[in-house]
């Protein structure tokens, strides 16, 4: 008599067109087996392409739906720091005394160059003057509590005495070695090259590919290191020397930021005139530093320092009258060398520059 339960029958029938059983378990081995095969015949990319393919389906992860990594993006430009509104210069062999910060606090300026550095009696060292040591200077080394106010002050290379360190430095690397001590000690941003004899085509060169080098390095290490060139400035604009100097200068990778154009002022000119000669020096210079740095116009490359004789060459009137033509033209700064201004005249070229 058979026993009668309640469980199904487990031999199912099987339903039309269903393979047998056995065959799909074979079927199934011989396909694992082929695509085992093949991925062993890819070369190693594909390999590793599958591998990575294995480990996200793995994850439960399709493809598409994998984040993927962004790229990272390039770093910003180092920010470009460099002398604006009122720039003041300061002799800082003959005034050790001064005092930058309280300077700045007295006449709200913001920018100062401190001049000059030039070769000393072993050449390929910068010493104020030619003379003092470079970390010796009163002066430079007051750069903290000025920087701490917000304030920043550049280093001028050559001048009116002594040479420039290109002209008796003939080892570029030594040169560049100078340079790069002399801005690190005063952590510079801003450099400038008061060039009265530009002392033939070696020294320009050499002087340029050194400044190149320089720019480079700070670019690479996230920061900007500002060029100016400062030179004499006439009716008839630049030298063709000079001109020359910043063109073979651009030429070889240096970037100069701003041409400063020494003017003096004409004492024997009445007040209401003393400014039109200086006026048409920039006009006639214009053209020629556009040439030599290749642009179509460079007035915003262009700053300004009168060169006075006597501390009244500058009346209030003839201030407003520079700060006019400099806003006019967007002239990168304006400066002043010579006999020093009175109080109220700095204020007033500080206030109105900004």
């Amino acid at each position: 008599m058979p026993v009668v339960t309640d469980r199904p029958d487990t031999r199912r029938v099987r339903e039309p067109g269903t393979p047998p059983r056995p065959l799909v378990v074979l079927a199934s081995i011989v396909l694992a087996a082929g695509t085992g095969a093949a991925i062993w015949l890819l070369p190693s990319r594909a390999q590793g392409e599958w591998a990575a393919l294995g480990e996200r389906a793995g994850s439960g992860a399709t493809p598409s739906e994998t984040p993927s990594v962004p790229a990272a993006e390039p770093s910003p430009p180092p920010a470009v720091v460099r002398p604006s509104g009122f720039v003041a210069f300061v002799d800082a062999v003959r005034e050790p005394r001064f005092n930058l910060s309280r300077e700045a606090r007295r006449s709200h300026v913001r920018w100062f160059t401190l001049g000059h550095l030039t070769a000393g009696q072993k050449g390929c060292v910068p010493k104020w003057g030619g003379l003092q040591e470079q970390g010796g200077n009163p002066v430079a080394n007051r750069l903290a509590p000025l920087r701490a106010a917000g304030g920043d002050a550049g280093l001028a290379f050559g001048g009116p005495a002594g040479r420039e360190l290109a002209a008796v430095c003939p080892d570029l690397a030594r040169l560049t070695a100078a340079y790069r001590r002399a801005i690190g000690a005063f952590t510079a941003t801003y450099i400038d090259f008061e060039v009265h004899d530009p002392a033939g085509g070696a020294t320009v060169l050499r002087r340029a590919r050194a400044i190149a080098a320089l720019q480079r390095e700070a670019a690479d290490e996230g920061r900007s290191l500002t060029v100016s060139f400062t030179l004499p400035v006439t009716g008839a604009g630049l030298s063709r020397a000079d001109q020359e100097m910043l063109r073979a200068t651009r030429a070889a990778g240096a970037e100069i930021a701003a041409v400063n154009l020494l003017a003096p002022v004409d004492t024997a000119l009445g007040t209401g005139s003393r400014l039109r000669p200086i006026a048409s020096a920039v006009r006639a210079a214009h053209p020629q530093i556009a040439r030599s740095l290749g642009e179509s116009a460079a007035w915003h490359r262009i700053a300004l320092t009168p060169v006075l004789a006597g501390p009244g060459d500058l009346t209030r009137l003839e201030a407003r009258r520079l700060v006019a033509f400099t806003s006019r033209n967007h002239l990168a700064w304006l400066s002043t060398r010579g006999a020093p201004l009175s109080p109220g005249i700095t204020r007033f070229l500080t206030g109105a520059t900004r």
